[in-house]
């Protein structure tokens, strides 16, 4: 499928604007198709080349994909460089920018992809390190009917935002959509206790969820440029798969009203 990109730079309450990169599936000869929207959060040095080949894959398959560009308040769209300074500056500003700003950013993504007059009013979420800590937190919108997270930081720990006020761990409750957590067994950034703690307060919560850890893989496994050795192309492909069929049950299928009768399992092989 043929991908259109272009941007909007869009005003927020702080005074500074917000740029959203959208990728747009195009199908010659079909100018009144419609698609559903994906959210690409990005990690901590904004909307990468990594990011944007994402984005673009996810669009491919037939989602308009919108990629805001979080630093905002402090910096342009420019992406940060993968070196030691963009990691200490995205780290810097990661928790220098309020929740308040952060949960803006995801409303004004998913009023902009409904706006869209291809949009065919269904929206899911991604996204990775930071991205899928904000791909999840993004599942308290009641529009949001799926959310892929890679590798989430700081969701175990309520450390991100200004004053580190996070509390995305504590109002799970109010995720209504299907979410999928993606993680690495040997992702240094979530220790096992973190990791344990988030699937124990998604279960609590009665989330519908799935949640993964991947022998081998490391944190960044899917990035594939500047990834220190960990991006993992097989394992990144396995995921990517997951991602689709999550979003192509919850996004392309209309499944018509949820009746919430669980159906008793029966203890035979």
């Amino acid at each position: 499928m043929l991908i259109k990109e272009s941007f909007q730079d869009i005003r927020t309450s702080g005074g500074t604007d917000i740029r959203v990169f959208l990728f747009e599936p195009s199908i010659p000869h079909y100018p009144n198709a419609k698609f559903p929207g994906v959210i690409v959060f990005s990690e901590i040095y904004q909307v990468t080349g990594p990011v944007s080949r994402f984005a673009r894959q996810i669009c491919s398959q037939g989602y308009i994909c919108a990629a805001p560009s979080s630093y905002h308040d402090f910096h342009g769209p420019e992406p940060l460089p993968y070196d030691e300074a963009g990691t200490d500056l995205g780290n810097k500003w990661k928790i220098e920018k309020t929740m308040e700003s952060y949960d803006e950013d995801a409303r004004i993504s998913v009023d902009l992809l409904l706006s869209r007059k291809n949009s065919s009013g269904k929206i899911g979420a991604t996204g990775m390190c930071l991205g899928g800590h904000l791909a999840l937190r993004c599942a308290f919108d009641q529009r949001i009917s799926a959310s892929v997270c890679y590798f989430p930081t700081d969701i175990h720990s309520s450390t991100l935002g200004k004053g580190k006020n996070d509390d995305t761990i504590s109002v799970m409750t109010t995720i209504r959509g299907e979410v999928v957590l993606i993680f690495g067994k040997k992702d240094n950034h979530v220790s096992p206790e973190g990791r344990d703690l988030i699937r124990r307060k998604l279960h609590d919560a009665g989330v519908d969820f799935t949640f993964l850890e991947i022998s081998g893989a490391a944190h960044a496994f899917i990035r594939d440029e500047s990834s220190k050795g960990r991006y993992d192309a097989a394992t990144a492909k396995f995921c990517f798969e997951l991602l689709l069929e999550v979003f192509n049950r919850k996004l392309k299928m209309d499944l018509g009203e949820y009746e919430g009768e669980e159906q008793p399992m029966k203890d035979i092989c």
